[in-house]
């Protein structure tokens, strides 16, 4: 149950939370709509990040990405948290499991690491498909079509 009217963006994020710092960030300073920020970090240092880039809740590990996903209603992170065992083994199945079947939508940032290689994302840098990212939250945000 949502404790928030409204919308929960979750960022998920590992490592050391770089890019859901950024994404975080990005939605603050761009995103027209009032929103609930949850950031769920597979550690401690990524969520400690995305807190300090402006999430109003944070937690850390596999059941709170569990937890969060059936209250999110836009999940945001790097295709790597749909992969069970990506990012150096931090994403649990369990976990995969739970954001690739939340009822939420799903924006993810495609990265070439951990074995997995993306076709056609190559061309793009980092911050590009960040700020692609953000601008899509934006557009579902504005119930655009």
């Amino acid at each position: 149950m949502k404790r928030s009217n409204k919308p929960v963006i979750l960022v998920i994020d590992a490592q050391g939370g770089g890019l859901g710092k950024q994404l975080i960030a990005g939605i603050r300073r761009e995103a027209e709509a009032e929103v609930h920020i949850l950031a769920v970090g597979t550690n401690s240092a990524a969520t400690a990040a995305m807190l300090k880039a402006g999430a109003d809740e944070a937690a850390t590990g596999e059941n709170s990405v569990l937890v969060a996903s059936r209250r999110a209603d836009i999940i945001l992170g790097p295709v790597g948290m749909v992969i069970a065992d990506s990012m150096l083994g931090e994403i649990t199945p369990a976990m995969a499991k739970a954001i690739a079947q939340a009822e939420a939508m799903r924006i993810m940032i495609p990265f070439n690491s951990c074995d997995n290689y993306i076709a056609g994302v190559s061309d793009f840098s980092t911050s590009n498909l960040i700020q692609n990212a953000i601008s899509y939250v934006k557009k579902i945000l504005s119930n655009e079509p």
